[in-house]
């Protein structure tokens, strides 16, 4: 079984180093909260996983094979996208008039969750194990097998990227403590989140 390691670890690099609406997430939560912050990419990894899991057997292939279904994938995804850039534009707005800089994004539970739909209605994240896995994939050897493994490989590449990017963000804490440029922070989360859906919705 020849597995094509190179391409496929230089290709995951690119793919996880690239800002998407997961890394937006976990940056603002971890800038807001440290527990937050692993919650958040927690929940992102597991979404990672599921997409990894439905890859390995064939499901993601067969949502993309179905028009109808991608559609809806889709426009679920772009939704709750735009939902959570705007919420956190009117935390951020609500804030500079009540100077209340905290903005609690809620419960644990409510972090993790957002997280783990960020990933899961991203039909980005479906289509980049559909490509990049068959690439790197020997034609000859067990396809399950293989996909499986570089399944495996992709999750806990990306869950060593958050283990670097939540203490990275925790150190701007006291970059981020002035009011000014928190309302800042959260106005360019919130933007970024409002700018993928719109790719979602061109791409």
């Amino acid at each position: 079984m020849e597995i094509a390691w190179g391409p496929f670890l230089v290709g995951l690099a690119v793919i996880i180093m690239v800002p998407g609406p997961d890394f937006v997430l976990v940056t603002r939560n971890a800038a807001n909260n440290a527990r937050h912050g692993w919650l958040a990419a927690a929940g992102v990894t597991t979404g990672l996983l599921l997409h990894a899991s439905a890859a390995t057997l064939g499901l993601s292939a067969l949502v993309m094979a179905a028009p109808t279904a991608l559609v809806v994938v889709k426009v679920i995804g772009v939704a709750y996208l735009g939902w959570l850039g705007v919420q956190i534009l009117r935390r951020a707005g609500s804030a500079e008039h009540t100077n209340d800089m905290s903005l609690h994004p809620g419960s644990g539970r409510s972090v993790f969750l957002r997280g783990l739909l960020v990933d899961v209605l991203n039909p980005k994240v479906m289509l980049t194990f559909l490509t990049l896995l068959p690439q790197a994939m020997d034609p000859a050897g067990d396809a399950m097998r293989q996909a499986a493994l570089l399944s495996a490989v992709a999750v806990s590449a990306f869950g060593a990227w958050w283990l670097l990017v939540v203490p990275s963000v925790r150190r701007m804490t006291v970059w981020l403590a002035d009011p000014r440029r928190r309302r800042v922070f959260e106005r360019c989360c919130g933007g970024a989140l409002l700018a993928m859906a719109g790719s979602l919705v061109l791409g």
